[in-house]
């Protein structure tokens, strides 16, 4: 947690609520915030919090995979943790302002999940006071809008071509759209209400919901052929994207996402561009495992500064972990792109698989360092 003072003494019931020691004293970084998630419960062990950096310990005590996310008022994602699974815990950093919040446990992956409510009081110093974190947001805002824009321009040139019946253009098109796509994912997905239905895989979808996006085009692209039927697809595919594109560039960043989003693009890799599932269709996936590690590189770029004055070892093994999974990736280089993801061995599989891994481990302690 950051420091805050309260504006005035208050009563010792008052300091055990808030986690203060003593008036006007700092929080307790370190006390993590326990949250036990089973299939039908979603128990946060402390939901009255003072504003500034806090860590959501979450347990899962159910027999389903789950995700633990806290949502601001506007339904934009603060924090999220995914693929959690039977048994397992893992960590997810967060900075929140004072304001109503709503924590979410979602069993299976799917839904709206089990919510409660969360509380932020009080005033704190922002990460983004740091000078070092403050460039780090804007450097990284500034490639956030980069690839917006290139996202919004070959999304419609690749809608045009499926309007058009040009399934060659538009499945030449289709892997340059999404890199633009997985290099700023994590931006991308905090709008939960558009990340579903631009990005969701077929067994994504909830009955009765429609199924819509790149992955509906992609089917019938590569699997029947046929896109005669998608114009109203494509159409609200570049609706959607332009909305993104609007939000992503005037979205209020903090430092530690920044950090959660880098590990979060490493976990897309580990858990699906590696497995062959995301472009199942157009086995395309290495475009979109190199577009996950290019965007979480750019995040690690923009905090070097501040990692290095923390944490200079940490900074200097990124730097190493990240030329490993460059020299593994490029092996698989074809042309301008990628190979087809059929044209791997598994030795190359597992040698991905093991380079991915082992960036993942550091990444996963950038937060903690950048949340101090």
């Amino acid at each position: 947690m950051r420091s805050h003072r309260l504006p005035a003494c208050v009563t010792l019931g008052a300091l055990a609520l808030t986690g203060l020691a003593a008036c006007g004293q700092k929080t307790d970084k370190s006390q993590k915030i326990a949250v036990s998630a089973s299939d039908s419960a979603c128990e946060v062990a402390r939901t009255e919090l003072p504003a500034g950096a806090h860590t959501f310990s979450v347990t899962n005590k159910g027999s389903k995979v789950t995700e633990f996310y806290v949502y601001a008022k506007d339904g934009s994602i603060k924090g999220e943790v995914e693929n959690i699974g039977p048994g397992t815990t893992r960590d997810v950093h967060v900075e929140l302002a004072a304001g109503e919040y709503e924590s979410a446990c979602k069993p299976g992956m799917k839904g709206d999940g089990i919510r409660g409510k969360l509380t932020v009081t009080g005033q704190a110093a922002a990460l983004a006071s740091d000078p070092k974190l403050a460039a780090a947001v804007a450097t990284y805002k500034a490639y956030v809008s980069t690839e917006a824009d290139a996202l919004l321009a070959k999304t419609t040139e690749f809608a045009a071509a499926v309007k058009a019946g040009d399934t060659a253009k538009a499945k030449e098109l289709y892997p340059v759209a999404r890199t633009h796509w997985e290099r700023i994912e994590p931006v991308a997905e905090s709008f939960g209400d558009l990340d579903p239905a631009i990005d969701a895989r077929e067994n994504d979808v909830e009955a009765g919901q429609e199924w819509t996006g790149f992955h509906k085009i992609e089917k019938d692209l590569w699997v029947t052929g046929d896109v005669s039927g998608d114009a109203r697809v494509a159409d609200k595919l570049v609706t959607d994207v332009t909305e993104i594109v609007t939000r992503s560039k005037s979205v209020d960043l903090s430092p530690v996402q920044l950090a959660t989003g880098s590990k979060e693009l490493l976990d897309e890799v580990a858990t699906g561009k590696i497995t062959g599932e995301e472009d199942r269709y157009s086995h395309t996936d290495l475009w979109d495992f190199a577009a996950n590690v290019e965007g979480s590189k750019a995040a690690v770029d923009a905090l070097r500064d501040a990692l290095t004055a923390r944490d200079p070892k940490l900074a200097d093994e990124l730097t190493a972990k990240f030329a490993a999974v460059d020299a593994a990736l490029g092996k698989h280089k074809a042309g301008t792109g990628w190979k087809s993801y059929t044209e791997l061995s598994k030795a190359d599989i597992k040698e991905l698989s093991d380079v991915i891994n082992g960036l993942a481990e550091p990444i996963s302690k950038v937060a903690a360092v950048i949340a101090k």
